[in-house]
């Protein structure tokens, strides 16, 4: 009777002793799975053609990124709509960390502040932040021979007689600095769209409009080959590609918002693979061939990682809310 109970016993010791066993090792298997996050490519959505607008900074991050985090990042050009497009497809994708956005102030700032009801995706609340990568400033760009010789004789003149400025589209950001400038400087000055900058400054040498308002790194080349003259730029300092252009906020007009760039994961993603994403891009970011590429420009490297540029975001969208005057948000159909 005895030996047959303790028989059972150890059986029934030894079953559970196993079951145990089994959760340990599945904790384990989980835990290990957790930790080697990623275990394959992960995809960086950019809402620009190849080649063009930001393109080229989702590109330098990607491939920055993948020597850091050992595993390929894929750029999947998904252009549309300032990037709202892009921004919409990222907030629906699982929220496991292999799908990230290339943020930026157009399409989780400016966008969010001024016609928040069309669009399919909420800021911040469809999105885990993951870092800045960068600030650019936009710049006040004339022609060689433009009259305009510095940016004190365009605000005198502005005050006096009314301007035209181009920007590369109604409510996109730079149309929305210019027009917070416009109310700063009390200036008179008349809007006109363009679909690209090409056609903008082709008209500019040509006389039919004053002056361009757009980010300046794309331009930037161009000022140094003497093509086009930068009057002033956006900005809380003056960059040091340009250090003889002064900032807006020198000259008296405290407009200091720019173009912004980032990095962000659908909401929901756990903490930990925000944090390994936000970790490897910090690390990226210090590589001195991302900083030079970055620098050469005119822009920036800013690592805000995670809840800072959580922050960061909120406080751009009401920026650009208090620009938003009735006349602008006519101006934009909103």
């Amino acid at each position: 009777m005895g030996s047959s109970f303790a028989s059972r016993f150890v059986r029934q010791l030894g079953g559970r002793a196993a079951v145990v066993a089994g959760l340990g090792l599945a904790c384990l298997a989980g835990g290990a799975a957790q930790a080697a996050f990623p275990d394959r490519p992960i995809t960086l959505v950019v809402g620009f053609p190849p080649g063009g607008g930001g393109d080229l900074y989702g590109r330098l991050i990607a491939t920055a990124m993948g020597k850091e985090i050992g595993q390929t990042v894929i750029v999947e050009n998904r252009p549309g709509a300032g990037g709202n497009i892009a921004a919409g497809l990222v907030a629906k994708a699982p929220p496991d960390g292999y799908t990230i956005l290339l943020a930026m102030s157009g399409n989780l700032a400016v966008s969010p502040a001024l016609k928040p009801k069309t669009l399919p995706y909420k800021v911040p609340e469809d999105f885990a932040p993951i870092g800045l990568i960068l600030e650019a400033p936009h710049g006040l760009f004339v022609a060689t021979q433009s009259r305009f010789k510095t940016a004190q004789e365009v605000i005198q003149a502005a005050k006096e007689k009314e301007l035209t400025f181009a920007s590369t589209g109604t409510g996109g950001a730079a149309h929305i600095g210019m027009e917070t400038i416009k109310e700063l400087g009390h200036l008179k000055l008349l809007h006109v769209p363009y679909k690209g900058s090409g056609p903008a400054i082709t008209d500019m040498m040509g006389g039919q409009i004053d002056m361009f308002f757009a980010t300046a790194s794309p331009l930037v080349p161009q000022v140094q080959q003497g093509q086009l003259r930068v009057l002033a730029l956006t900005g809380s300092k003056r960059s040091p590609i340009l250090p003889d252009v002064p900032t807006f906020k020198e000259l008296g007009i405290d407009m200091t918002m720019t173009q912004w760039y980032g990095l962000a994961a659908p909401a929901g993603t756990p903490p930990d693979v925000v944090k390994v994403l936000s970790d490897n891009l910090s690390r990226a970011l210090k590589e001195p061939s991302v900083q030079n590429a970055i620098r050469k420009d005119s822009a920036m490297e800013h690592d805000l990682p995670m809840d800072q540029f959580k922050q960061y975001i909120v406080e751009d969208i009401a920026n650009y809310r208090k620009a938003a005057t009735p006349a602008l948000l006519k101006q934009i159909g909103q």
